[in-house]
Protein backbone atom coordinates (compact mmCIF):
# COMPACT_ATOMS: atom_id res chain seq x y z
CA UNK A 1 0.00 0.00 0.00
CA UNK A 2 1.02 3.87 -0.36
CA UNK A 3 -0.23 5.29 2.52
CA UNK A 4 -0.31 9.12 3.70
CA UNK A 5 0.82 9.84 7.62
CA UNK A 6 -0.19 13.38 9.31
CA UNK A 7 1.12 14.25 12.54
CA UNK A 8 2.40 16.69 14.55
CA UNK A 9 6.62 16.46 14.17
CA UNK A 10 7.30 17.07 17.85
CA UNK A 11 8.23 15.31 20.55
CA UNK A 12 4.15 14.77 22.32
CA UNK A 13 2.98 10.95 22.32
CA UNK A 14 1.00 11.37 18.92
CA UNK A 15 3.95 12.34 16.69
CA UNK A 16 6.37 9.65 18.51
CA UNK A 17 3.81 6.74 17.63
CA UNK A 18 2.81 8.25 14.01
CA UNK A 19 6.95 8.39 13.08
CA UNK A 20 7.52 4.71 14.49
CA UNK A 21 4.02 3.65 12.41
CA UNK A 22 5.38 4.68 9.49
CA UNK A 23 8.81 3.47 10.00
CA UNK A 24 7.56 -0.09 10.85
CA UNK A 25 5.15 0.10 8.15
CA UNK A 26 7.89 0.92 5.70
CA UNK A 27 9.84 -2.40 7.18
CA UNK A 28 6.93 -4.46 5.69
CA UNK A 29 7.28 -3.35 2.23
CA UNK A 30 4.57 -0.32 2.34
CA UNK A 31 5.30 2.72 0.80
CA UNK A 32 4.74 5.64 3.77
CA UNK A 33 4.52 9.47 3.02
CA UNK A 34 4.81 11.63 5.60
CA UNK A 35 3.40 15.48 4.90
CA UNK A 36 4.24 17.62 7.73
CA UNK A 37 5.38 21.44 8.27
CA UNK A 38 8.39 19.71 9.34
CA UNK A 39 10.08 16.46 9.39
CA UNK A 40 9.57 14.21 12.34
CA UNK A 41 12.66 13.88 14.67
CA UNK A 42 12.17 9.83 15.17
CA UNK A 43 12.95 9.90 11.02
CA UNK A 44 16.74 10.91 10.99
CA UNK A 45 18.73 8.04 9.46
CA UNK A 46 15.49 5.32 9.58
CA UNK A 47 13.80 6.44 6.44
CA UNK A 48 14.04 3.66 3.32
CA UNK A 49 10.93 3.35 2.10
CA UNK A 50 9.57 6.44 3.76
CA UNK A 51 9.32 10.34 2.06
CA UNK A 52 9.01 13.20 3.41
CA UNK A 53 6.75 16.42 1.69
CA UNK A 54 6.97 19.27 3.93
CA UNK A 55 3.29 21.68 4.09
CA UNK A 56 4.73 25.43 3.14
CA UNK A 57 2.58 27.99 4.88
CA UNK A 58 2.93 31.70 3.69
CA UNK A 59 2.69 34.43 5.95
CA UNK A 60 0.67 37.22 4.41
CA UNK A 61 -0.19 40.93 6.22
CA UNK A 62 -3.52 39.73 6.16
CA UNK A 63 -3.84 36.84 7.92
CA UNK A 64 -3.20 37.00 11.75
CA UNK A 65 -2.62 33.55 12.01
CA UNK A 66 -1.22 31.37 8.82
CA UNK A 67 -3.83 29.65 8.10
CA UNK A 68 -2.09 25.73 8.13
CA UNK A 69 -4.78 23.72 8.20
CA UNK A 70 -5.99 24.23 4.61
CA UNK A 71 -2.33 24.54 3.24
CA UNK A 72 -2.07 20.96 5.20
CA UNK A 73 -5.61 20.30 2.87
CA UNK A 74 -4.26 21.29 -0.06
CA UNK A 75 -0.75 19.70 -0.13
CA UNK A 76 -2.40 16.18 1.20
CA UNK A 77 -4.28 16.55 -2.10
CA UNK A 78 -1.26 17.09 -4.16
CA UNK A 79 0.69 13.98 -2.67
CA UNK A 80 -2.27 11.74 -2.73
CA UNK A 81 -3.02 12.87 -6.93
CA UNK A 82 1.11 13.09 -7.63
CA UNK A 83 1.89 9.64 -5.89
CA UNK A 84 -1.14 7.46 -5.97
CA UNK A 85 -1.74 7.19 -2.32
CA UNK A 86 -4.14 4.31 -1.45
CA UNK A 87 -5.26 6.32 1.61
CA UNK A 88 -4.45 9.21 4.48
CA UNK A 89 -3.77 8.38 7.91
CA UNK A 90 -4.14 11.34 10.27
CA UNK A 91 -2.72 11.39 14.12
CA UNK A 92 -4.35 13.48 15.98
CA UNK A 93 -7.83 14.87 15.66
CA UNK A 94 -7.49 18.64 15.01
CA UNK A 95 -6.58 19.96 12.62
CA UNK A 96 -5.58 16.75 10.77
CA UNK A 97 -8.89 15.39 9.89
CA UNK A 98 -10.48 18.31 8.76
CA UNK A 99 -7.36 18.80 6.58
CA UNK A 100 -8.30 15.32 5.15
CA UNK A 101 -11.70 16.07 4.67
CA UNK A 102 -10.73 18.69 2.57
CA UNK A 103 -8.01 17.36 0.27
CA UNK A 104 -10.98 13.98 -0.12
CA UNK A 105 -13.30 16.16 -1.46
CA UNK A 106 -11.31 17.90 -3.69
CA UNK A 107 -10.18 14.51 -5.09
CA UNK A 108 -13.61 13.75 -5.25
CA UNK A 109 -14.20 16.12 -7.65
CA UNK A 110 -11.45 14.38 -10.07
CA UNK A 111 -13.23 11.39 -9.60
CA UNK A 112 -11.05 10.00 -7.30
CA UNK A 113 -11.57 8.53 -3.97
CA UNK A 114 -9.01 9.34 -1.15
CA UNK A 115 -10.44 7.24 2.18
CA UNK A 116 -8.53 8.26 5.30
CA UNK A 117 -8.39 6.67 9.22
CA UNK A 118 -8.13 9.23 12.06
CA UNK A 119 -6.19 8.57 15.41
CA UNK A 120 -7.43 9.48 18.28
CA UNK A 121 -4.50 9.99 20.74
CA UNK A 122 -5.64 11.83 23.97
CA UNK A 123 -5.91 15.13 24.56
CA UNK A 124 -7.45 16.26 20.71
CA UNK A 125 -10.75 14.69 22.71
CA UNK A 126 -10.00 15.45 26.37
CA UNK A 127 -9.10 18.88 26.34
CA UNK A 128 -8.63 20.40 22.69
CA UNK A 129 -12.10 18.86 20.87
CA UNK A 130 -13.74 19.79 24.35
CA UNK A 131 -13.08 23.46 23.87
CA UNK A 132 -16.62 24.85 22.48
CA UNK A 133 -14.81 26.68 19.57
CA UNK A 134 -13.61 23.41 18.08
CA UNK A 135 -16.03 20.44 19.57
CA UNK A 136 -18.64 20.76 16.69
CA UNK A 137 -15.52 20.71 13.67
CA UNK A 138 -14.15 17.85 15.81
CA UNK A 139 -16.96 15.80 16.21
CA UNK A 140 -17.95 16.01 12.48
CA UNK A 141 -14.36 14.83 11.18
CA UNK A 142 -14.16 12.27 13.30
CA UNK A 143 -17.77 11.09 12.04
CA UNK A 144 -16.90 11.91 8.58
CA UNK A 145 -13.67 9.92 8.84
CA UNK A 146 -13.72 6.30 6.90
CA UNK A 147 -11.87 4.73 9.17
CA UNK A 148 -11.08 5.89 13.20
CA UNK A 149 -8.74 4.16 15.85
CA UNK A 150 -8.15 5.13 19.48
CA UNK A 151 -5.62 3.93 21.69
CA UNK A 152 -7.05 2.95 24.45
CA UNK A 153 -10.54 1.46 25.48
CA UNK A 154 -11.10 4.50 27.89
CA UNK A 155 -10.59 6.96 25.03
CA UNK A 156 -12.54 5.43 22.60
CA UNK A 157 -15.51 5.44 25.42
CA UNK A 158 -14.62 8.74 26.46
CA UNK A 159 -15.09 9.93 22.47
CA UNK A 160 -18.50 7.86 21.99
CA UNK A 161 -19.59 9.94 25.06
CA UNK A 162 -18.29 13.56 24.89
CA UNK A 163 -18.79 13.57 21.37
CA UNK A 164 -21.95 11.71 20.97
CA UNK A 165 -20.10 9.91 17.92
CA UNK A 166 -22.69 6.97 16.47
CA UNK A 167 -19.73 6.04 14.02
CA UNK A 168 -17.82 2.51 14.98
CA UNK A 169 -14.12 3.46 16.71
CA UNK A 170 -11.85 0.57 16.30
CA UNK A 171 -9.34 0.10 19.00
CA UNK A 172 -5.15 -0.35 18.22
CA UNK A 173 -2.89 0.37 21.61
CA UNK A 174 0.22 2.55 20.69
CA UNK A 175 3.14 -0.15 20.33
CA UNK A 176 7.07 -0.25 20.97
CA UNK A 177 9.81 -2.10 18.48
CA UNK A 178 10.63 -4.60 21.77
CA UNK A 179 13.76 -5.18 20.14
CA UNK A 180 15.22 -1.43 19.91
CA UNK A 181 13.34 -0.82 23.56
CA UNK A 182 14.89 -3.80 25.18
CA UNK A 183 16.72 -4.33 28.27
CA UNK A 184 20.80 -3.90 28.27
CA UNK A 185 21.16 -7.56 28.59
CA UNK A 186 25.39 -7.05 29.00
CA UNK A 187 25.28 -6.62 32.49
CA UNK A 188 28.92 -5.30 32.69
CA UNK A 189 28.03 -2.35 30.29
CA UNK A 190 24.74 -1.45 31.93
CA UNK A 191 27.02 -1.32 35.25
CA UNK A 192 29.38 1.35 33.36
CA UNK A 193 26.49 3.72 31.41
CA UNK A 194 24.51 3.65 35.03
CA UNK A 195 27.97 4.61 36.75
CA UNK A 196 27.52 8.29 34.06
CA UNK A 197 24.76 9.10 35.66
CA UNK A 198 25.08 7.88 39.81
CA UNK A 199 27.23 6.16 42.16
CA UNK A 200 27.33 2.22 42.12
CA UNK A 201 24.71 2.22 45.36
CA UNK A 202 22.49 4.94 44.04
CA UNK A 203 18.69 3.92 42.81
CA UNK A 204 17.93 5.83 39.38
CA UNK A 205 14.62 6.92 38.88
CA UNK A 206 13.58 8.74 35.63
CA UNK A 207 10.87 10.68 34.09
CA UNK A 208 10.16 11.17 30.41
CA UNK A 209 7.50 13.58 29.00
CA UNK A 210 6.65 17.33 27.88
CA UNK A 211 6.71 18.82 30.83
CA UNK A 212 2.96 19.79 30.49
CA UNK A 213 1.09 20.92 33.70
CA UNK A 214 -0.99 17.48 32.74
CA UNK A 215 1.91 15.36 33.74
CA UNK A 216 2.55 16.71 36.98
CA UNK A 217 6.45 16.84 36.50
CA UNK A 218 6.45 18.88 39.92
CA UNK A 219 4.87 16.00 41.70
CA UNK A 220 8.07 13.99 40.31
CA UNK A 221 10.41 16.13 42.07
CA UNK A 222 8.10 15.52 45.65
CA UNK A 223 8.15 12.26 45.23
CA UNK A 224 11.91 11.96 44.42
CA UNK A 225 12.60 14.62 47.19
CA UNK A 226 11.38 11.64 49.32
CA UNK A 227 12.73 8.97 48.26
CA UNK A 228 16.36 10.37 48.67
CA UNK A 229 16.17 11.66 52.18
CA UNK A 230 15.61 7.47 52.75
CA UNK A 231 18.16 5.94 50.29
CA UNK A 232 20.98 7.01 48.02
CA UNK A 233 19.15 8.28 44.46
CA UNK A 234 19.88 10.33 41.21
CA UNK A 235 16.57 11.71 39.53
CA UNK A 236 16.66 11.89 35.76
CA UNK A 237 14.52 14.32 33.72
CA UNK A 238 13.79 13.59 29.90
CA UNK A 239 11.69 16.30 27.82
CA UNK A 240 11.21 20.00 28.06
CA UNK A 241 8.24 21.97 28.21
CA UNK A 242 6.42 24.74 30.33
CA UNK A 243 7.08 23.41 33.69
CA UNK A 244 10.53 22.73 33.44
CA UNK A 245 11.39 26.16 35.21
CA UNK A 246 9.24 25.21 38.11
CA UNK A 247 10.56 21.95 38.08
CA UNK A 248 14.32 23.07 38.44
CA UNK A 249 12.83 26.22 41.29
CA UNK A 250 11.78 23.31 43.47
CA UNK A 251 15.01 21.07 42.88
CA UNK A 252 16.39 23.64 44.19
CA UNK A 253 14.22 24.85 46.92
CA UNK A 254 14.45 21.31 48.67
CA UNK A 255 18.09 21.16 48.27
CA UNK A 256 18.43 18.23 45.73
CA UNK A 257 18.96 19.89 42.86
CA UNK A 258 22.68 18.27 42.91
CA UNK A 259 20.39 14.50 42.25
CA UNK A 260 18.20 15.91 39.79
CA UNK A 261 19.57 15.70 36.15
CA UNK A 262 17.52 17.72 33.67
CA UNK A 263 18.56 15.57 30.33
CA UNK A 264 16.31 17.81 27.95
CA UNK A 265 14.73 16.91 24.68
CA UNK A 266 16.87 13.32 23.57
CA UNK A 267 16.08 11.36 20.64
CA UNK A 268 17.57 8.21 21.79
CA UNK A 269 15.36 7.41 25.15
CA UNK A 270 15.79 3.62 24.36
CA UNK A 271 19.22 3.93 25.35
CA UNK A 272 18.35 5.92 28.73
CA UNK A 273 15.19 4.07 30.08
CA UNK A 274 17.25 1.00 30.46
CA UNK A 275 19.80 2.31 33.06
CA UNK A 276 16.82 3.42 34.93
CA UNK A 277 15.28 1.32 38.17
CA UNK A 278 11.98 3.10 38.04
CA UNK A 279 10.35 5.48 36.04
CA UNK A 280 7.97 7.80 37.69
CA UNK A 281 4.42 8.70 35.82
CA UNK A 282 2.35 11.08 38.29
CA UNK A 283 0.51 12.42 35.43
CA UNK A 284 -3.02 13.90 35.76
CA UNK A 285 -4.45 12.55 33.09
CA UNK A 286 -3.23 9.59 30.31
CA UNK A 287 -5.24 8.17 27.25
CA UNK A 288 -2.14 5.45 27.24
CA UNK A 289 0.70 5.89 28.56
CA UNK A 290 3.58 5.46 26.39
CA UNK A 291 6.34 6.62 28.28
CA UNK A 292 5.59 3.56 30.81
CA UNK A 293 5.28 1.52 27.69
CA UNK A 294 8.48 2.48 26.68
CA UNK A 295 10.14 1.78 29.86
CA UNK A 296 8.12 -1.78 30.57
CA UNK A 297 9.95 -2.88 27.17
CA UNK A 298 13.22 -2.16 29.33
CA UNK A 299 12.90 -3.84 32.08
CA UNK A 300 11.37 -0.85 34.22
CA UNK A 301 8.35 -0.90 36.02
CA UNK A 302 6.53 2.66 36.71
CA UNK A 303 5.25 4.14 39.65
CA UNK A 304 2.11 5.95 37.68
CA UNK A 305 -1.33 7.33 38.46
CA UNK A 306 -4.19 5.46 38.41
CA UNK A 307 -6.04 7.66 35.57
CA UNK A 308 -7.06 7.02 31.84
CA UNK A 309 -5.77 4.07 30.16
CA UNK A 310 -2.84 3.45 32.38
CA UNK A 311 -4.68 0.88 34.37
CA UNK A 312 -5.00 -0.93 30.61
CA UNK A 313 -1.34 -0.82 30.35
CA UNK A 314 -0.20 -1.47 33.96
CA UNK A 315 -1.49 -4.65 36.31
CA UNK A 316 -1.35 -2.86 39.39
CA UNK A 317 0.82 -4.78 41.55
CA UNK A 318 2.52 -6.93 39.01
CA UNK A 319 3.85 -4.75 36.37
CA UNK A 320 4.14 -1.37 38.28
CA UNK A 321 2.44 0.44 41.23
CA UNK A 322 -0.86 2.83 40.66
CA UNK A 323 -1.81 5.54 43.30
CA UNK A 324 -4.37 8.36 42.94
CA UNK A 325 -3.62 11.45 41.27
CA UNK A 326 -1.61 13.77 43.85
CA UNK A 327 -0.91 10.62 46.21
CA UNK A 328 2.90 12.32 46.77
CA UNK A 329 3.77 10.51 49.77
CA UNK A 330 1.83 7.27 48.85
CA UNK A 331 3.92 6.87 45.71
CA UNK A 332 7.05 7.66 47.08
CA UNK A 333 6.61 4.98 49.94
CA UNK A 334 5.71 2.55 46.86
CA UNK A 335 8.96 3.33 45.31
CA UNK A 336 11.09 2.80 48.51
CA UNK A 337 9.27 -0.41 49.13
CA UNK A 338 10.22 -1.44 45.83
CA UNK A 339 14.17 -0.27 45.85
CA UNK A 340 14.30 -1.52 49.17
CA UNK A 341 13.27 -5.51 48.05
CA UNK A 342 15.50 -6.03 45.21
CA UNK A 343 13.47 -9.60 45.01
CA UNK A 344 10.35 -8.22 44.34
CA UNK A 345 11.88 -5.28 42.15
CA UNK A 346 13.37 -7.67 39.85
CA UNK A 347 10.05 -9.75 39.76
CA UNK A 348 8.01 -6.73 38.59
CA UNK A 349 11.05 -6.21 36.01
CA UNK A 350 10.50 -9.43 34.51
CA UNK A 351 6.97 -8.85 34.29
CA UNK A 352 6.41 -5.53 33.16
CA UNK A 353 8.85 -6.83 29.84
CA UNK A 354 6.55 -9.79 29.72
CA UNK A 355 3.62 -7.71 29.35
CA UNK A 356 5.12 -5.46 26.68
CA UNK A 357 6.18 -8.31 24.51
CA UNK A 358 3.13 -10.20 24.75
CA UNK A 359 0.39 -7.46 24.21
CA UNK A 360 1.98 -4.62 22.48
CA UNK A 361 5.23 -5.35 20.76
CA UNK A 362 4.97 -3.45 17.18
CA UNK A 363 5.29 -7.05 15.69
CA UNK A 364 1.59 -7.50 17.06
CA UNK A 365 0.27 -4.52 17.11
CA UNK A 366 1.27 -2.85 13.37
CA UNK A 367 -0.79 -5.97 11.54
CA UNK A 368 -4.05 -4.87 13.12
CA UNK A 369 -3.36 -1.28 11.66
CA UNK A 370 -2.16 -2.86 7.93
CA UNK A 371 -5.81 -5.37 8.64
CA UNK A 372 -7.73 -1.48 9.28
CA UNK A 373 -6.44 -0.26 6.42
CA UNK A 374 -7.42 -3.30 4.06
CA UNK A 375 -11.45 -2.80 5.59
CA UNK A 376 -11.46 0.35 4.83
CA UNK A 377 -10.01 0.15 1.45
CA UNK A 378 -12.81 -2.77 0.85
CA UNK A 379 -15.57 -0.92 2.18
CA UNK A 380 -14.81 1.18 -0.74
Amino acid sequence: MRIGITCYPTYGGSGVVATELGIELAALGHEVHFISYSQPFRLSGRDEGIYYHEVPVSSYPLFEFPPYDLALASRMAEVAEFNQLDLLHVHYAIPHSVSALLARQMLAVKGRRLPFVTTLHGTDITLVGLDRSYLPITRYAIQESDGVTSISEYLKAKTLEDFGVTRGIEVVTNFVNCDVYAPVTDLAKRAEARRRLAAPDEAILMHLSNFRPVKRVVDTVKIFAQVVREIPAQLVLVGDGPDRSAAEWLAHDLGIASKVHFMGKQERVNELLPLADLLLMPSELESFGLAALEAMACKVPSIATRVGGVPELIDDGLSGLLYEVGEVDAMSQGALSLLRNPDRLEAMRDAARKTAQKRFCASLVVPQYVRYYESVLNSH
